[in-house]
């Protein structure tokens, strides 16, 4: 298999105890020629255990947020096909291989993953619905995973693009590739990471989700006036 076609670029920030296995999984993927971690001003060892673990390093002096640091390293990515991952779902990460699939045999443009319920009683489905409504409004497609940030997607639909730098950055990033006639999919994964729950900061986390997918939403309403 080819596998200088594809790029997976992994955002982290504060990522030590989990980056590793995340790497880890991802070099088991055989369409997979290069891993680019972007460290994101992490105040702990995420840069040194993830270039010990195998990955090309790029690291940001400070945090800039998820968004953005994607965007820097789009800056540099000359490959096909770009899998952008979390830095924090350990070896769970293998199951991004199925979601390559479907844009390596040209079924899709962009394919992100669905994940299954969470395993923990989380919000109240606010952000989601938000985001889901969003991306209908100025694209007519409906989402059931609207806010996944494991996705792949060809190079040529998102290299030129401003990502978001806030929770909104999925929604943004569906919405602006399906406005440019773009094939996307949702594909099925056991995947799991970092869960919120009904606690103070899980809804403030929330919270802030809402708001950032909002602000997404308000901008594209106003640039397409």
């Amino acid at each position: 298999m080819d596998n200088t076609r594809v790029v997976a670029v992994i955002a982290a920030f504060n990522e030590a105890d989990r980056i590793a296995a995340t790497i880890h999984a991802v070099r088991d993927i055989a369409a997979v020629g290069k891993i680019l971690v972007v460290d994101d001003g992490s105040t702990d060892a995420t840069a040194e255990v993830a270039e010990h673990a195998g990955a090309v390093l790029l690291r940001l002096p400070q945090n800039v947020g998820k968004g953005k640091a994607l965007q820097r390293a789009m800056e540099g990515v000359r490959e096909e096909i770009v899998l952008f991952l979390d830095g924090d779902l350990g070896a769970c990460a293998g199951e991004a291989a199925k979601i390559l699939e479907p844009v390596l045999n040209e079924e899709a443009d962009m394919a992100i993953g669905d994940f299954p319920k969470a395993q923990k009683a989380g919000g109240l489905g606010f952000a989601k619905g938000l985001g889901r409504w969003g991306i209908h409004r100025f694209t007519g497609v409906y989402m059931n995973e609207p806010l996944s940030g494991q996705r792949a997607v060809k190079a040529k639909y998102v290299s030129g693009l401003d990502f978001e730098s806030g929770y909104g950055l999925e929604v943004g990033l569906s919405i602006d590739i399906l406005k440019q006639g773009c094939r996307v999919v949702e594909v099925p994964v056991c995947m799991t990471h970092r869960e919120t729950g009904r606690d103070l900061a899980g809804f403030v986390h929330r919270g802030r989700q809402f708001l950032h997918i909002l602000r997404v939403i308000i901008r594209r309403m106003l640039s397409d006036t």
